[in-house]
């Protein structure tokens, strides 16, 4: 009972001070079990932080259980007092990354209408599973920071494990819906939390501590190179391409210009890879004026007499040969 009291007061906490300096908040309620736990605390809130909070749930369309899901949500907020604003998937996805980014149109929309920001449930183990996803698809050291990149968003138990969460729903008898896709293996992240990283662990149990330790390592990188990006001299067009001017770069090696590169890139929303970093620094450095490289996923680099443009070009104008980039 004494390490339920502990676990208690850890989750209550959490919220309690990620939200103490938060205007307007939207949480975001899926209806499973991290996401209650987060609604059950935000309701022990003091009544004034509680008038500035708003209850949002997504209905993916995805079957009875995403409807039952939503619907306690909606009931659960009543109860507690919270307003609750529903979506529902106009199509019904079939990948992972369509739910997402469906669920995270709507949530920014109920923001944006608000001027709020988003709260989620995202937990120690979510990141352990996004940096591990993000080393499998090559992503450089400004992915790896996952979670622990700097955001807009606001996640109360990031430093928190569920299981934490779960000691919590279960003292106080958090209702919640188990979503039967959540042990889907044809969904990556599932056969990962599932499979692949319990058998990691069982063979080495310091795996999800090394990874935790290279994402903090990669935010604190982030957070040192936006010091020096104000010195590049980029600027977004009205098109959404990015225009980098050439001196700004010029005298920088190669080793820092794969540096620079994913975090000007990240203007024009953009993801590189290690393969896209490593081509854009050599073109950098070795390009010439009316040279261009192609990444897959319909973006190229152009080089002008006096700048670097990085733009989305129409599927007609792609080539076949482009290399492989992680792009979002």
């Amino acid at each position: 009972m004494a390490n339920g009291h502990v676990e208690g007061a850890q989750v209550e906490s959490a919220v309690e001070t990620s939200l103490a300096e938060c205007d307007s908040a939207i949480l975001a309620i899926s209806g499973g079990l991290d996401s209650m736990v987060l609604l059950a605390a935000a309701a022990k809130l003091p009544t004034r932080a509680r008038r500035n909070i708003t209850v949002a749930t997504f209905d993916h369309g995805t079957g009875r259980a995403a409807g039952r899901a939503a619907a306690l949500v909606a009931r659960q907020a009543f109860r507690l007092g919270f307003l609750c604003v529903s979506g529902r998937a106009a199509t019904v996805g079939r990948r992972e990354e369509e739910w997402r980014r469906a669920r995270w149109q709507f949530l920014g929309e109920v923001a944006a209408g608000r001027g709020a920001r988003v709260v989620t449930a995202h937990t120690l183990d979510d990141q352990i599973e996004t940096v591990f996803m993000r080393i499998l698809r090559d992503a450089g050291p400004r992915g790896l920071a996952g979670l622990f990149a700097p955001s807009s968003i606001i996640r109360p138990f990031l430093n928190l494990y569920r299981s934490t969460l779960a000691a919590y729903a279960d003292q106080h008898r958090v209702p919640f819906v188990q979503d039967p896709s959540n042990f889907d293996r044809r969904h990556l992240r599932n056969r990962i939390r599932l499979d692949i990283l319990p058998s990691i662990v069982k063979q080495n149990p310091k795996f999800p501590g090394e990874l935790l330790s290279l994402a903090r390592r990669s935010a604190d990188w982030r957070r040192d190179l936006d010091d020096i990006l104000p010195s590049i001299d980029a600027a977004e067009e009205r098109d959404g391409a990015l225009r980098v001017s050439r001196s700004s770069l010029a005298g920088y090696d190669a080793d820092s210009l794969r540096v620079l590169w994913p975090a000007l890139a990240a203007r024009a929303r953009v993801v590189m890879d290690w393969r896209g970093t490593h081509r854009a620094a050599e073109f950098t450095i070795r390009g010439s004026t009316g040279g261009a490289i192609q990444l897959s996923g319909g973006v190229e680099i152009v080089m002008r007499r006096d700048h670097m443009l990085l733009r989305r070009v129409p599927a007609r104008g792609r080539t076949r040969s482009a290399q492989p980039e992680m792009l979002t």
